[in-house]
């Protein structure tokens, strides 16, 4: 499958960068041109595995993905969806979701995946925003009341579709789709869709203001054959896992795309309640053979017993989402062996700087840039930093424009513009590269510290004290101050052995001296229960600054 659209072999990450490029074909749709081939290449290759934590198991061949996402696509066609409709995706972890998204790319509707954490505003918000059609939803989940409040304030939202159950006022996906039409014809004329045609809506919650909607198109999918390919090594019909909810642009990472291409099998373990110690039985009984989650995952799993579990069928870990301290990666190395390689992109793009196989990781950073993205570091005036400087990641698209980055936000031309502009993409991410090339991320934009003439990334700060075993979570930012412009605060969860104290404050204090510049050490700490976070679990550093001020 894959060489129909990349050259397979790379000699080193010079070569691979050098000589990488994506053959892009005309009204590439990945619905057709890789789920339907491959189920008429090879009908019994498995594309997905799913159980859930109750014991419930469940697998789908690429011949069954084809013939539930047609009957999907009959289904959405027999309510009334068409090409360019969007239609909102609540499903959380079930199987239905890929018959879902496959036949939404099938008819070019927009497919808008999303949370079950929404509530009713945020509901609201998105309806009117994007004028979301139909919703399909699972069953069980508050949100569906949220929806149902919302409904009457969003005059776009006509259809709702229950997975999983049945409801007043909702349609019965499960016996719909039971008795839709097996029989699905590729869409010709103005029916077809083009490259450029809107596949995706992402909204992103970003740390402050509303939501944007990030907007993707048909050819995104070929973005993630570097993702999933040469970052996630994922392996011809191995399992690999990805820890996300299919409401989360990580989805689209690490659970479908990239995966598909390269011939793997999606595994997908549908939970309520993350649970360290049943997760890692789960890897071990299935055999995962490549794995990606947050850094928050790892820093709860390198806290379980490893020697009750067999790991021997795991080759390959990465991570992504939020920046890996060392020493999470110094503690999964000891009990697996394996190095973590860290990954960094935004919902707008694919992976863009990685750790690449032919690279030797260095424990906190991010590695270097991914083939295809003209990637650089500046600072406030536009000029590129010197080694050790730290600026803005930027994407230069003046040369060339990667496959699988974004082409604006949604409705949006303003905001787009203030991000995007001179042929450079701004992330509003802040790095620093060392004398190999590789690149260190710092924080955002605005979370950059400046104190007595110091600039203090909140990285460096929460990763020195996560090394101490009574630091569970934490997050740094500034705190205003007369004499020093500003000071360094920490927000810290503890972990369940160790109690606030004046003694610990003293004590986290002198650990981060030790093990950072003095000058970077927190002069005000203060315990909680949790830190503040976004509705995908980013941490909140804006609602603590706003609380300090």
């Amino acid at each position: 499958m894959l060489e129909k659209y990349i050259d397979l072999e790379y000699q080193s990450y010079e070569d691979f960068y050098k000589k990488w490029q994506i053959k892009v074909p005309d009204n590439f749709n990945f619905a057709y041109d890789v789920v339907d081939e491959w189920a008429a290449q090879s009908p019994d290759k498995v594309a997905l595995v799913w159980c859930d934590d109750k014991g419930n198991q469940a697998q789908f061949t690429f011949k069954e993905m084809k013939l539930y996402s047609d009957k999907a696509a009959n289904f959405f066609k027999s309510v009334g969806i068409k090409k360019g409709d969007p239609v909102m995706l609540i499903l959380k972890r079930r199987y239905e979701f890929w018959f879902c998204i496959i036949a939404l790319h099938k008819i070019g509707a927009v497919c808008i995946p999303a949370t079950h954490l929404l509530k009713k505003k945020d509901l609201t918000y998105r309806n009117d925003a994007a004028s979301v059609k139909m919703v399909v939803a699972v069953t069980g989940e508050e949100v569906i009341d949220q929806i149902d409040e919302a409904q009457s304030e969003s005059p776009t939202l006509k259809l709702k579709a229950l997975v999983g159950g049945k409801r007043e006022g909702w349609i019965d996906f499960d016996t719909e789709l039971k008795n839709a039409n097996e029989s699905w014809e590729r869409p010709t004329g103005p029916e077809a869709t083009k490259n450029s045609d809107i596949m995706l809506l992402y909204f992103t919650s970003g740390t402050t203001g509303y939501p944007k909607m990030v907007q993707h198109n048909f050819t995104y999918p070929l973005g993630h054959i570097v993702t999933a390919k040469f970052w996630q090594c994922v392996r011809d019909n191995k399992l690999h896992l990805t820890v996300s909810d299919t409401g989360w642009a990580k989805s689209a990472w690490g659970k479908i795309y990239g995966q598909w291409l390269s011939g793997a099998v999606v595994f997908v373990y549908d939970y309520d309640k993350f649970v360290p110690k049943e997760l890692l039985g789960i890897v071990a009984k299935y055999g995962i053979t490549t794995f990606c989650a947050p850094p928050t995952i790892y820093r709860y799993l390198i806290r379980e017993d490893f020697s009750q579990v067999d790991l021997s069928k795991l080759e390959y870990c990465v991570v992504a989402g939020e920046p890996l301290n060392p020493e999470v990666y110094n503690q999964f190395l000891k009990l697996t062996g394996i190095k973590l390689r860290e990954g960094y992109g935004q919902t707008e793009f694919t992976v863009a700087v990685s750790t690449y196989p032919w690279m030797e990781p260095k424990p906190g950073s991010m590695g270097k840039p991914t083939p295809g993205y003209d990637i650089d570091i500046i600072d406030d005036t536009g000029r590129s930093c010197e080694v050790g400087e730290i600026g803005e990641i930027v994407v230069r698209t003046d040369k060339r424009k990667p496959v699988g980055i974004f082409d604006g936000y949604y409705r949006d031309t303003e905001r787009t513009e203030n991000v995007w502009y001179d042929e450079i993409y701004h992330t509003g991410d802040t790095a620093w590269r060392d004398e190999d090339g590789y690149y260190w991320f710092v924080g955002r934009t605005d979370d950059v510290i400046k104190s007595s003439g110091y600039r203090i990334g909140p990285f460096e700060v929460e990763s020195a004290l996560v090394e101490h075993p009574a630091v569970l979570e934490c997050a740094v930012t500034a705190v205003p101050d007369e004499v020093r412009g500003q000071v360094v605060k920490a927000t810290i969860v503890l972990t369940k052995d160790y109690q606030p104290s004046e003694e610990l404050k003293v004590e986290l204090q002198n650990h981060v001296k030790n093990v950072t510049a003095p000058y970077k050490y927190p002069r005000i700490i203060e315990f909680v229960t949790e830190l503040p976070k976004t509705i995908s679990g980013k941490i909140r550093r804006v609602e603590i600054r706003e609380q300090d001020q």
